[in-house]
């Protein structure tokens, strides 16, 4: 049990000191060359959008192959 709760304390002062470096260096360096929100934002909207396309195109294709095996 001691071993345990020694294990967790070490563990809880590294995650807090790891938490309070990161802090320290975000307020030294404001702009370290995080990708921004709205730059995840675009992409996530960009990648559905591909998918949503070709999900249409292979819905129509599987539909209508019978159809299409003519042209």
């Amino acid at each position: 049990m001691r071993y345990t709760a020694a294990r967790t304390r070490r563990v809880v002062f590294w995650l807090t000191t790891r938490w309070r470096d990161g802090l320290q260096e975000a307020t030294r360096r404001p702009d370290r060359g995080d990708i921004s929100l709205t730059t995840v934002i675009i992409w996530v909207a960009a990648v559905t959008g591909a998918l949503v396309i070709a999900g249409t195109i292979a819905a129509v294709i599987a539909r209508y192959n019978g159809t299409l095996n003519g042209i």
